[in-house]
């Protein structure tokens, strides 16, 4: 199987940045996109960020400029600095992967099972 695990959220004051990680293990055949989402109370899951294997981006209108994805294909690990936080930056964020297993001939959607993320003075 599959798993996706997330680390570095925690609590920032306004204007702070942290650094996520998502590393991606099991039987992996091959990564396509990568990405992070959030979603913060009574909100719908958006999209913040997403990179593919050959390293095109594309960024949510309220994170661009502050927030930068990155991956390592190498350790099928990405990546999301965010810098200049603000409070509503606060949420869980969860990694996304497309992935291909050795036993599928097609890309799943697998998630990471969240990490906090909170913005507050």
């Amino acid at each position: 199987q599959v798993q996706l695990v997330e680390s570095g959220g925690g609590l920032v004051q306004p204007g702070g940045s942290l650094r996520l990680s998502c590393a991606a293990s099991g039987s992996i055949f091959s990564i396509n996109t990568m990405g992070w989402y959030r979603q913060a109370p009574g909100k719908e899951r958006e999209l913040v960020a997403r990179i593919t294997s050959g390293g095109t981006t594309n960024y949510a209108d309220s994170v661009k400029g502050r927030f930068t994805i990155s991956r390592d294909n190498a350790k099928n690990t990405v990546y999301l600095q965010m810098n200049s936080l603000k409070p509503e930056d606060t949420a869980v964020y969860y990694c996304n992967a497309r992935i291909r297993t050795w036993r599928t001939y097609s890309y799943d959607d697998y998630w990471g099972q969240g990490t906090q993320v909170t913005v507050s003075s």
